[in-house]
Order: C-alpha cells, then structure tokens, then sequence
C-alpha cells in the first residue's frame, strides 16, 4: 500500500482560533487568515517561508532568533515575524536586500559557535540550522570566536570552561551541549506540550546553556519523562535520537498508530530500508496533535527482541519441551485436538479469547471462529476484564458503552473530576493536554485513594483530592449528587428536556435520603465532609464539567454502579452533549474500545447486540451460512471454574496473557493445567504459554495492516510498515487455524474483514478503508446519518432517547479488612511500563522500572519494622508474594499499592475473585493485606520460575 502521508510542514506559530478573518499582502500576494495570526504563518499559508530557528507551531511565539525578520510598508525596524499579529492592510515584505544582509549576520554568529563537522554530524540532511544557513545564503563565517562551546580545550591546551561533554545517560537520546544554539525550543516543549517542566535555561549571555535540573543532574536522573517533543523540537543534532546515531537518517515514513495504551496515537514510522530508525509523533494525527510519551516514541524494540518467538511449536503435554514445526503441522495439530475435544465433550467444550492489543479486524476474526466454527459463543476478552461496567452503566443510563467526547474537548473544559485514574502514568499524552488546560485556568477535582501526580506537580494543583478509602466509589459518587440535590444545584432544564422526569424524581428522593450526606458517609469513605461538599459545588456550578474516569472506578465489585453514578452526576449538572464535558473513559489498552465493538463478549454480537436477539442473528447467519447459538457463551471465570470441573477442555487465546494479568493466579494456572489443548497466539511464550500445547508466532503492530479504535470511539489507522517477521499477520494466522477446521475463509486483505464488519455492524456501516485514507480517522458511530463520524455524543438527545437516573446503592465488597489481613491493596501501572510487560520489559524502559514495587505509608511500615527497599512478604486471603517495599506519602495510612507488570512478582496471586455484580470485572483494586519482613522471593514465587523456566525448554526443528 503506498505510504500515507498528509505534508507535515511547520508553518512557525499555531493556528489562530478566530472567526474574524484579516486579509494582508505578502511579498505581492494577499492572504486571508483568521485574526491574531502572526505574521509568519501568513506568509507561510501564502506559500512563502520565512527563515526560523526558534519558531514552531504546536509552541507560542518566541521572537529569540532573530533570523524571521521582516519589512512591513509604514512601520519602523524588521519586527520578528513570529510574534507580529496580522493587520488588514498591512503590506509585508520577507526578502530584501537589508533583511539579507541582517540574517546572514545572525547566522554568522550561530554557525561562529557551532562545530562544522556536518559531514559526520548525526544530524546530517536533517538539521534546520543547516538549512537555514542555506536559505539565508551564508557561505562564508567572519567571526573566529576566542572562546567557544564546541572545544574541549583552547588553543593553549587549557581545559575550555563553556566546553560540557556529551550526556549520553538517557538509553534513548543523547544531548551535546557543544551544538546548542539556546534556541529554547527543547525548555517551551517540555513546558508548553508535556507540561513536565523538567528543562531550564541556566546562566545569561554567553554563559547560557540547557540544564535537566540541578548540577548534578543528567537527563536519566532529572524529572524528564522521555516524552521525545525536546528531541523534536531541537533544530540541531544537540538533543538526538540514539537510533538515528546508530542507523542513519531515515528515507521513507508510514503513518501509523501506537499499540500502547488507548489514546491512540498516531505515528510517522520513519525507516531505513526495512529497519525501523524511530517513531516520530505525527502532527495531524487528531488524538495527539503531534506529541508522544516514551512508551510510543521509544519502546518499540521490543518488535526485535531475541525472545519473540517466530516458528510455530506444539507438544503432547505441558511437561514436554516445545517442538519447532511448520505452520502446516502446527495448525493441523491445534485442529485435529479441538475437533477431538468437541467430538468427545460436546461443542461447548472449547472457546476464544481475544486481545485489547490486536486489531478489529484480527478480533473480529477471532469471535467469528467461536461462533461460526465452533459454533459456541464462548468469547471473552481483556477488556471485559478492564472495562465491561463502561459497557453495562453507560449502555443502560445513556443508550451506548462509549465515551462522549473526543481528546480535542478537554480544550473547552472548566472543571475536571478525574476518578480512578492516573492519566500522567496511564495516559500520559492526554494528561499532557489536560494539563496544558489547567494551566490556563480549569479546576481539577481528583478522587483517588493515592496522591497520584495531578494532586501536585509543576504549575498544576487540584483544587480539591478527595483520598477515599478503597471500595467506597459509589457512597462517594452518590454523596456528591446527594450535595447537588438537596442544594438546588442540578440542571433541571437539562434534566426536563432531555432526561426521563420520572426516573430522576426517584433518583432525586434516594439521594437526598440523609444517610447519602458527606457527613454520614465520612467515616465510611474517609472524605472529609467540608471537601467533598466543595468538590460537588464546584463541579455543578464551576462552567463546563467533564468526568474523566479508569480501572480505579471499573474493576470493582460496584464497578458498574461508580459508572452509573458517574453518568447521574453528568445528567444531574447538564453536562453532556457539547464541547468540554461529558463522560469519558480512559481506556488502558489500544484496542479495548475496538474488542469491545466487535462482539467478544460471550452475550453480544459486534456492535452490542444481544445473542438473543433473532434479527441480529440472522444478519451474521445469512452472511456466514451458519445457525449461531441463541444463548451466551462462558466468561473466562466461567471457563477455568469449568476447566477444572473437567467440561471446558479447549481455548484459543490471542496476544492475551490471563495467567499475569487476571486475579487469582493459581485458580488460572490449574484451569489452564486442566486443559487438554491450549493455543497461544503471540510475540513471546508468555506466562499463560507455560500451559499451552500449541504456541503459534505472532505479529507486531509494525508488520501488519488493520484498525484501532481508542478511548474517543476514533478508529485510526494501523499502516503495515515492514513485514512480518513470522511469514503471517495475525489475521492470517486465525484464518488458517479456521480453515484447518474446515471453515473455508477467503479474505485476502484487513480491509475485507472491515468491510464485513461495515456490512454487520450498524455503528461501522459507513466506515472503509478508503474512507480512512481520505479523513486520516473516524469516530463512530459512522454511518449514513453521520458520514464523517461522531466526535460528540448525544448532542440533541441521548442515543436511548431520555437519558435515564439509575438508583446507586452502596454494597460493601465481600472483600474485608480484619485482624490477619488490616490492610488494603490497590493497583495500578507506571509510565515507564505497560499492562503485564511483554512489551516494555523487552526495551530499555525497564531503566526506569526494572522490578514492582509496594508502596507503603511510613507509619504502616514503622509498626511492622520495614525500611525503604527492603523485601516484603505480602499476603492475602488467596496467596502470598515478595517484594520490595517503597515507603512514601502517596499513599494513605492503611492502604499499600503496586504494579503488575512483572511476572517474577506475580501480583495477581494476592488478588481475589471477587467481582462487579453486572459483568464479572474482577475487583482488582481492593483487597485485604497484611505486610510483613521477608528474606526474599517466596518458595511460591521459586517454584513458580523453576516451572516456568521447564515450560519454555525448546528443541531445534527436526531436519
């Protein structure tokens, strides 16, 4: 497919916002641009450029290079063009004979201070001072400079004071100072775009240099989050990408999007041949505008790592070693077993399992093989793990399971309630944007049992932290609407028009009852009463009020009822249905949205249809000519509780890991050990691949074609950049495991499987590749009443029609404290790492987080005698782990907290199999602990590396 590229030409300063429109003559030309326009992009727009070094556009006007100057007719001086606003009339002039004559002298004195090594430089055919001393015509340097940055020593071999070595601490980038021109484009990135504000400008004059922080500070031990927009943003080869030092500067791109989290964002793939040199964030890709964060910028070697697995493999038993074999063997081999198993234990007996990392197009393939091969409707998926109560509150009070703005709102918002959630760790390129928003002013309302960094951190402060104690999301969701109520602060236009009337008066009447009262619920929810009434009125009455919320609201035993009760406040304030607003999931994965949407739950179709809905059925019979099964299929619980119970036999699992990632580890491990055949389908033998019979190689994000859809409902683009490195895309793969058992599938291209999808699945029915090409992405729904897509939901009504108020009692998790178990156990992620770390472990990221840590309170510690970094025991009710401790005031008294990203560590063998009631969401975020000394790994933990490094033995290909 040829590379999709839209020109990615920076045109020096944003574009202006306004409606009012200015017409001014450019070096003969007119140009209409809308009012506040500099003077720069005008001219640009008019297709002319003005030299610049300290320009760009996703930064404000700086006017410190003094190399974008210009004559305007009437006015005295060259003004920077950069910083000069558009008038009507005004008659500018880019390239005289002064203006020559002015930039070639200010790149004299760039260039007199700068090393002329370009022929070997890094940045060779990609340097912009280099191109600017072109455009400018300098040919020749005047000046010899007595002192420079760029000599270690003078010319009498005495140490150069202005010289700094080069700090090569970062594993991703290097920065030289001795090639710094003090442009401060990297400093205004990491303010304006990540809102880190890890750089500075130290010293004055000539003196004047880029600093990561104290003296003794390098780029790896500063607040730098790797984020890459210095890297970008540097003109010179002073802040470069290690990979383009080592291979060279790329010669061809490919728009893609990112396979981390679900922001979603897009890419350039920039590459050298067929070797990836980096991964550039694109500027018109819409969830990002153009930044990055260091899991999409820089993690993706693992795609290259020597542990993925490229040849299929089998073995008789899980005690075997793995056998090399061809695709045919190993996909006759997975056959003939499943078909043994249906034969032998009936047709319920095996099922699917599919991925919040692959595509739609690959997870829709995977759900039809249950149902159309099958013939069961056995699926399940990561993301009913993560974010099924999404589905469940917000299909039954707003009519559709998807969040209602798209990233550009935040832009629009006044008062944030971030709930269960950690957007600089899980999301951090919208918490970029949203930062950048507080910034000018919105208020933020965070309600987290952890001082995550939004509470605090440079130039940003929450307005109010409601630090509840675990489990108690719903009596404190409840108690903000109970403050709304009964002070006359809801939106009772908004609620008559739009809302059933009925419905909210007995919504009204429950929480209004006094034991919902912040005061009543205090003691329960530990929010102090004076806070909480606080943080309602400012979100009732505080202008545009969006609700952004995660795993800390859904992976709950109440998880469905926080959901709902967080789409009762926005029904309850008016806020939904325009910019700035509205509920907005963030999802953790880059496809849960998208596995959601294409049907891999075992109750529902693709595009949330019931199986028991006849008419539904009967469009995916008539197609697939096939009789599906009315009735819903087994959950993943539901098959390990019947694995073990000796009638699920059988599973397919792709590009998922349900032995690190879902609760209760040893009840998966014996489910799995239960099985008679056990497919993985993935880069690497995982842990769950320690019970499988079949290991069939999968592909990256980089080797393959298809769609994602992120947190926003955008559907983007996933562009095949190299090829794959096993032979097959994933959806290949599946098609031939389904045609091994006999289905007869045909597609020779993703963009067939979406246009089935578009045929079957009403939200997708305007969607197509061609259509993607053209727009570069899509919200859904997308369909004939919505060509273009669906950026805003519910705009003139509620897709169910009157949006509904659901009553949200509060019932205690199953889950208690007590004497042997005093504390409770929340987790959750870090930026550096990604969900269960088969990713990230195999990067250089594991320099910022090479093993899971608990963070416990200092008091906690102190009454049990633990010290920073020391080994923990840490048990619960369902098993025991060790690790090492990390004391700090994140976290409250009585609560500890840690990250499951590591499979030495094995979290999940604490965490229980409690539930929410509606979807089975595991209640990962509450349960009891206690925390005691340890000398190391557990005998637990030892056994469990002595099995898995067994597990993964692999004999040669036979000749």
């Amino acid at each position: 497919m040829k590379d999709f590229i839209i020109p990615d030409r920076d045109f020096g300063t944003p574009e202006s916002k306004s409606k009012v429109m200015v017409t001014l003559n450019v070096d003969g030309f007119d140009v209409t641009v809308p009012e506040g326009t500099s003077v720069m992009r005008a001219a640009a727009e008019a297709g002319i450029t003005v030299p610049k070094l300290c320009a760009s556009d996703n930064m404000a006007a700086f006017g410190s290079c003094r190399l974008c100057l210009v004559e305007i007719e009437g006015r005295n001086g060259t003004p920077a063009s950069c910083t000069t606003p558009v008038a009507p009339g005004m008659k500018v002039h880019t390239q005289t004979g002064q203006l020559k004559q002015l930039r070639r002298g200010v790149m004299e004195l760039y260039i007199s201070d700068h090393p002329l090594d370009c022929l070997t430089c890094s940045a060779n055919g990609d340097c912009e001072l280099q191109d600017m001393a072109g455009a400018v015509g300098l040919r020749d340097v005047r000046y010899e400079a007595v002192e420079n940055h760029f000599t270690p020593k003078n010319t009498a071999g005495e140490l150069n004071r202005q010289w700094m070595p080069k700090d090569d601490s970062n594993p991703y980038f290097t920065y030289d100072p001795a090639k710094c021109i003090v442009c401060s484009r990297c400093v205004r990135a990491c303010e304006e775009v990540q809102g880190t504000f890890a750089l500075t400008i130290e010293g004055r004059g000539f003196d004047s240099r880029v600093s990561a922080g104290a003296a003794s500070d390098s780029f790896l031990t500063s607040d730098c989050v790797s984020c890459g927009a210095c890297v970008q943003a540097c003109p010179t080869a002073t802040l470069q990408e290690k990979s383009v030092i080592d291979i060279g500067t790329p010669e061809r791109s490919v728009i893609t999007t990112c396979a981390y989290c679900g922001v979603g964002c897009s890419f350039k793939a920039e590459m050298r041949g067929d070797e990836l040199v980096r991964m550039v964030p694109y500027k018109h890709g819409k969830a990002n505008r153009g930044h990055s964060c260091v899991k999409g910028r820089f993690a993706y070697g693992y795609a290259s790592h020597k542990d993925r697995i490229l040849n299929p493999m089998i073995r008789e038993t899980i005690n075997d070693p793995w056998q090399e074999v061809t695709w045919e063997e190993a996909l006759g081999f997975a056959a003939r077993r499943m078909k043994d198993i249906q034969a032998k234990h009936g047709r319920q007996s095996v099922g699917v399992i599919t991925s919040s990392r692959c595509t739609n197009e690959e997870t829709y393939l995977v759900q039809k093989l249950t149902r159309a091969v099958f013939m069961n409707n056995n699926t399940d998926t990561c993301a009913r793990v993560c974010h099924s109560p999404t589905g469940y509150g917000l299909g039954q009070t707003f009519g559709t399971s998807a969040g209602t703005q798209d990233f550009d709102s935040v832009e629009q918002t006044d008062v944030v309630v971030v709930i269960g959630a950690n957007p600089t760790d899980g999301h951090p390129v919208f918490a970029s944007r949203l930062k950048k928003r507080l910034r000018q002013g919105a208020k933020l309302i965070v309600i987290d049992p952890r001082r995550i960094d939004l509470v605090k951190s440079p130039h940003i402060e929450a307005a109010h932290h409601l630090a509840l104690k675990p489990g108690t999301n719903v009596a404190v969701v409840t108690s903000i609407a109970h403050v709304i109520v009964t002070e006359g602060l809801a939106d009772e236009s908004f609620i008559r028009e739009r809302c059933d009337w009925d419905e909210f008066q007995d919504y009204a009447e429950f929480v209004a009852d006094p034991r919902h009262a912040p005061e009543a619920t205090e003691l329960l929810t530990g929010v102090p009463a004076a806070e909480l009434r606080a943080a309602a009125r400012l979100f009732a009455k505080g202008g545009n009020g969006a609700i952004y919320y995660g795993l800390g609201v859904t992976e709950h035993s109440q998880g469905s009822t926080t959901v709902i009760g967080i789409a009762n406040l926005a029904m309850l304030t008016g806020n939904i249905g325009r910019p700035g607003v509205g509920v907005n999931p963030l999802r953790g994965q880059n496809n849960v949205q998208g596995s959601c949407d294409m049907g891999s739950f075992p109750h529902e179709l693709p595009g949330y249809r019931h199986v028991k809905n006849d008419s539904a059925r009967e469009v995916f019979e008539k197609l697939w000519g096939v009789t599906l099964d009315h009735e819903p299929g087994l959950r993943i619980p539901n098959m390990l509780d019947a694995a073990v119970e000796g009638t699920f036999k059988g599973l397919y699992c792709q590009g998922e890991d349900i032995l690190q990632s879902d609760p209760d580890t040893k009840h998966v491990a014996a489910g799995l050990a239960a099985m008679d055949c056990v497919i993985v389908h993935d880069l690497f033998l995982n842990e769950t691949a320690n019970y499988a019979h079949v290991f069939l190689p999968g592909s990256s994000f980089l080797e393959k074609d298809g769609t994602f859809t992120n947190a926003e409902r955008r559907i983007n683009r996933v562009r095949k950049v190299m090829a794959p490195k096993n032979g097959f895309g994933d959806w290949e793969v599946t098609q031939m495991l389904a045609n091994a058992m006999g289905a007869g599938w045909t597609y020779t291209h993703p963009s067939q499987i979406m246009d089935e999808i578009a045929a079957t699945t009403p939200s997708f029915a305007g969607v197509s590749y061609e259509k993607l090409e053209t727009e570069g992405s899509v919200q859904w729904p997308c369909n004939e009443a919505h060509p273009l897509g669906t950026p805003l939901m519910h705009v003139d009504g509620f897709m169910r029609g009157k949006g509904k108020f659901i009553r949200t009692e509060y019932v205690a998790t199953d889950e208690k404290t007590g004497p042997r178990f005093p504390l409770l156990l929340t987790t959750g992620r870090i930026l550096s790492q990604y969900n269960v770390g088969a990713q990230t472990r195999r990067t250089a990221n594991t320099v910022w987080h090479e093993e899971d840590v608990l963070e416990i309170h200092p008091h906690d510690a102190e009454v049990r005698g633990v010290k920073d970094r020391d080994w923990v025991r840490l048990a619960s009710r369902s098993g025991d782990t060790s690790l090492r401790a990390k004391l700090t005031d994140r976290v409250s008294p009585g609560v500890v907290y840690t990250t499951f990203h590591h499979p030495s560590t094995q979290a999940n063998v604490i965490t229980t199999d409690f539930s929410d009631w509606a979807t089975n969401c595991p209640e990962y975020k509450v349960t009891a602990v206690q925390v005691s000394p340890s000398n190391g790994p557990s005998d637990w933990q030892e056994d469990y590396a002595s099995q898995a490094t067994l597990a993964r033995r692999i004999l040669p290909a036979a000749e």
